[in-house]
């Protein structure tokens, strides 16, 4: 989240934090919601930078507008397998850790 916008939302009286701070997760549980909410966040990324609208990705992919908005949310019926076929269809190369 960006700063600024964390900033406003501390100032009106709203707690900023991860999944792990609001919910009795284990810590895969929460590894899992935050890998969740990076590939969604990646997604809506590598749409704007290739200049495509949320409708285009949706013709591509043979789905609706909506169901896109959800995938860049992270919508928890969104699942990470779809999200990983949306990333590989927009050219997005696999970042594996060291």
């Amino acid at each position: 989240m960006k700063t600024e916008k964390r900033k406003k939302l501390e100032k009106a009286g709203w707690r900023v934090g991860s999944a792990a701070d609001f919910l009795p997760l284990t810590e895969a549980e929460s590894r899992f919601v935050e890998m969740k909410l990076e590939l969604a966040r990646e997604l809506a990324e590598a749409r704007r930078s290739r200049n495509l609208t949320q409708q285009a990705l949706a013709e591509a992919l043979k789905t609706s507008q909506p169901r896109v908005a959800m995938m860049e949310k992270g919508d928890p019926s969104v699942s990470i397998d779809l999200l990983v076929r949306a990333l590989l269809a927009l050219g997005v190369t696999p970042r594996l850790p060291n």
